[in-house]
């Protein structure tokens, strides 16, 4: 199977394009750098008995001037040492970025193989409520599902849930796409002769649209996918940097990014510039990546 792998148009595509390589490289070492953070850390930035105040606000790879300690891109007003910290952020904005897009895709599919292949009014009703959800920006949907889950969690409950939350918010404000696709795909597959086939050998709706349509559409899907993290990771960032999102113990990239703006115009530059040109490069190559899987998949949107 590997063999046939590295054989394909595919692959020979995926080495002709430099871009897609770097993007690629660069995404994988991010996520192996946030899986494997508690051997690459020096420390454990969230760990309060690790933490020594005297540290705080010493400037990239220069000595404090109490502790005589170094840190690679400096430490924050806590005293964390800031590499550490942008590595378990990381991991903190993959996760939640990941299970919001796998949330997104298992609802929109779904949905999208019932208007698909059911249609009538299931059909309207799916795409309707996708339109009205279409009419508004997913990051106020977010917020509007965040602010509503909070609300109806218990106080002591609230910081405990809300990576739970934040992932369930981001997923049912990204499902959309998901299902328009999935549905247009599956009324094309839906005429082809090998679903008349399955009808006829007495399979019902469920057998027919999970075993035999989903995995001709899955296609689209990982793109969109793809795309979709990128989006998913910018929306809890932009959540955690207007507070709502993750918290103060688990902070992400944009709960850092939140921080470092404090001390922007202070001059501790570096607390804010190395967590935003994380989330730059990973959003960044996030998106590249999905746009080549995009244009070698369907070379006709080239």
């Amino acid at each position: 199977m590997m063999r046939r792998f590295f054989q394909s148009d595919f692959f020979y595509a995926f080495t002709r394009s430099p871009l897609a390589m770097v993007s690629l490289f660069v995404v994988a070492l991010m996520v192996l750098s946030a899986v494997f953070a508690n051997f690459i850390a020096p420390t454990n930035p969230f760990d309060p008995a690790s933490l020594n105040l005297m540290n705080g606000f010493t400037p990239p790879m220069e000595a404090n001037m109490f502790t005589g300690e170094k840190f690679l891109l400096g430490t924050d007003d806590q005293g964390r040492d800031l590499f550490s910290a942008i590595l378990y952020g990381l991991r903190v904005s993959l996760f939640v970025g990941m299970m919001a897009v796998g949330l997104a895709m298992v609802l929109g599919v779904l949905l999208g193989l019932i208007a698909g292949y059911v249609g009538g009014w299931l059909d309207t009703l799916i795409m309707r409520l996708a339109d009205i959800q279409m009419t508004f920006p997913s990051i106020l949907i977010a917020m509007l599902i965040f602010g509503v889950a909070r609300g109806l969690l218990p106080p002591e409950l609230r910081e405990e849930m809300a990576i739970t939350v934040l992932i369930l918010s981001i997923g049912l404000s990204e499902w959309v796409n998901f299902a328009r696709t999935v549905r247009g795909s599956t009324m094309v597959e839906k005429e082809k002769e090998y679903v008349a086939a399955a009808r006829l050998i007495g399979l019902n709706r469920w057998q027919i649209m999970l075993r035999h349509i989903l995995p001709n559409v899955l296609g689209p899907v990982l793109v969109i996918a793809t795309i979709t993290l990128a989006l998913a990771i910018i929306a809890e960032a932009t959540l955690s940097f207007l507070g709502v999102g993750a918290p103060r113990t688990e902070p992400s990239l944009g709960t850092l990014i939140r921080v470092g703006q404090d001390f922007l115009f202070s001059g501790e530059w570096w607390i804010l510039l190395f967590p935003a040109l994380t989330l730059l490069a990973l959003a960044l190559s996030v998106n590249l990546f999905g746009d080549w899987l995009r244009d070698t998949l369907n070379p006709r949107l080239r």
